[in-house]
């Protein structure tokens, strides 16, 4: 997705921080500064997942944990789903004094006609001022009690969502 820089004012991040994305993740994403925290990078990479900012996905991945085929793999998840929100659940650590962090999120997306849930804790390390991603642990999806809004943001109730029984 390709938005020119006089409509940035408007456009609100997609990290869910309710700013304009020229005030919060774009900074980062166009390489004018090193995301500060780890939550912070975690947020960007939400963003630019969004955004397909591909380079941006592979360059804050931890050069010592990328796999052979990172780009492709970044590449075929960035193009294949859309992402619908994302939730901050947790932080330890990965503040600017730290060298290493967990962010725990849940995030909401789409694939073709299915809405699921990516429901991660994040590993982050900094080296030389600036914070990698270096791996993750997949969780179990979130289950909201049945009288709770639904974690994809349909406006119901899990129960009369995704916690109907089949």
């Amino acid at each position: 997705m390709f938005i020119s820089n006089h409509s940035l004012s408007s456009v609100p991040c997609p990290c869910g921080s309710q700013k304009p994305l020229n005030q919060c993740c774009d900074v980062y994403l166009q390489g004018q500064l090193p995301a500060p925290t780890a939550e912070k990078l975690m947020r960007s990479r939400y963003s630019a997942y969004c955004l397909k900012n591909i380079d941006y996905l592979f360059n804050t991945e931890h050069p010592k944990y990328r796999k052979p085929n990172s780009r492709a793999m970044i590449t075929a998840t960035a193009n294949s789903l859309i992402w619908l929100g994302l939730t901050v659940l947790n932080t330890e650590r990965g503040k600017s004094e730290d060298e290493t962090g967990i962010v725990e999120f849940m995030a909401v997306y789409q694939e073709g006609k299915s809405v699921a849930q990516l429901h991660e804790r994040s590993n982050f390390i900094k080296e030389k001022g600036k914070w990698y991603y270096t791996d993750g642990e997949i969780l179990p999806p979130i289950q909201p009690k049945k009288n709770e809004p639904c974690w994809c943001n349909s406006g119901k109730k899990f129960k009369l969502c995704h916690g109907k029984t089949r």
